[in-house]
């Protein structure tokens, strides 16, 4: 199979960056790729247009990485609280997931992405937990967060009965 050269205009997820030149199988690049913008073909007349988009790729990454030790100081100031019903012993009646995570972040004026929160698995028991917060690849933070109930807990019958 002939591979073909390409230069990416945009960043393309598992590929590369925006001024990068990759090497793909010619069927992904001109199936792909190309129609859809996302790259064009390596030539002697395009080398300016490579220049420009490195330098230009730069300023991004340079600004995006800014923005993202903005944010990362900005989530450190941030305590949050989740209140949940619970049930008899401080069974909690539902979880708190990612997504609840995100808008209460939200609330208090920072916008995150649902991917950019590690929280594999919902929060299904109250205390302090801690998940990992991505912002870009090189800035990451452990963010910590606390689930109480909103009723007072109850004791099993099974126990109050011993």
């Amino acid at each position: 199979m002939a591979n073909a050269e390409l230069l990416l205009l945009q960043p393309v997820e598992n590929l590369g960056d925006e001024g990068d030149t990759i090497s793909v199988k010619t069927g992904y690049a001109r199936n792909y790729l190309l129609p859809r913008g996302l790259a064009i073909p390596v030539t002697r007349a395009n080398r300016k247009q490579i220049e420009a988009l490195k330098t230009r790729a730069e300023k991004r990454r340079a600004s995006e990485l800014e923005g993202a030790q903005a944010t990362a100081a900005k989530l450190e100031t941030i305590q949050i609280v989740f209140a949940v019903q619970t049930g008899p012993g401080g069974k909690m009646f539902g979880a708190v997931t990612a997504q609840d995570l995100v808008s209460r972040i939200a609330e208090n004026g920072v916008e995150l992405d649902k991917k950019q929160v590690s929280l594999y698995n919902p929060v299904k028991s109250l205390g302090r937990h801690s998940t990992r917060i991505r912002l870009h690849p090189e800035v990451s933070l452990d963010f910590e967060f606390e689930v109480v109930s909103e009723n007072p807990i109850e004791e099993e019958e099974e126990a109050k009965s011993e």
